[in-house]
């Protein structure tokens, strides 16, 4: 996996119960990228957009993920046991110099306005890559957010697997964050986001799309989340 899609992979995902549907925007800067990306989720269910990339469907529940090819009005499934190897790859990366005590999610004692919120900033590193967090507590309903962000993730795809804190360990919602590894870094901040109703068109194939195969591999970096994903938002 190419650097700047395993950061972008970390950001994102590293990018949730009242149940409520979310829609979030938020800014990617760095990996060789500068764009908007918009995360929509309805109950087990995920669907991320960003510019020159295809747009994914997650289904938390079946652990499967589907690529919308825009352009060509064509989609690619990817399997359940595809993202396991996915996540399985990783999680060999992040074995190679695992230290012997699970990092920690530790607050620095800064605090800084992020998007009008005040933020706690929280820092979570590995021998592979540091994750700088700016957490809101006081953001509205961060608990029923971050656990609502949570549901798309299978146990396969969760943060923890790819060496990322899970969204259910924040105490508030990560509004920014930067993660940086081998001298490349991501930076991620949510724009907006929104608890209105997702209408479930939004995570099916439109009926003039294509199925094509997989010629290969699935393409790094095909699963963003965050989580925030991410993911989702940061994480």
């Amino acid at each position: 996996m190419k650097l700047p899609g395993f950061l972008l992979l970390l950001a994102v995902s590293a990018t949730c119960c009242a149940r409520a549907d979310l829609t979030i925007v938020q800014k990617v800067e760095g990996g060789s990228q500068t764009s908007d990306v918009t995360i929509k989720i309805k109950g087990e269910k995920e669907r991320i957009d960003s510019a020159n990339q295809p747009t994914r469907i997650i289904d938390g529940k079946t652990g499967e993920m589907t690529n919308l090819i825009n352009d060509k009005k064509a989609f690619l499934k990817i399997s359940a046991d595809q993202m396991k190897a996915m996540a399985a790859t990783i999680a060999k990366y992040n074995s190679g110099s695992k230290s012997a005590e699970k990092p920690k999610l530790s607050p620095t004692g800064k605090k800084e306005t992020v998007g009008g919120y005040e933020t706690e900033q929280y820092v979570y590193e590995t021998p592979q890559f540091k994750a700088t967090f700016w957490v809101a507590a006081k953001y509205p309903n961060a608990a029923s957010i971050l656990k609502q962000m949570q549901l798309p993730i299978s146990q396969a795809w969760k943060p923890s697997n790819m060496g990322m804190p899970d969204y259910t360990e924040f105490p508030g919602l990560p509004i920014k964050t930067v993660v940086s590894m081998g001298g490349a870094e991501v930076t991620t901040t949510i724009s907006s986001l929104k608890e209105d109703p997702v209408s479930d068109t939004e995570f099916a194939v439109p009926k003039d799309y294509q199925e094509v195969q997989p010629s290969g591999p699935a393409p790094s970096g095909s699963g963003q989340k965050m989580p925030g994903a991410q993911s989702s938002p940061s994480p």
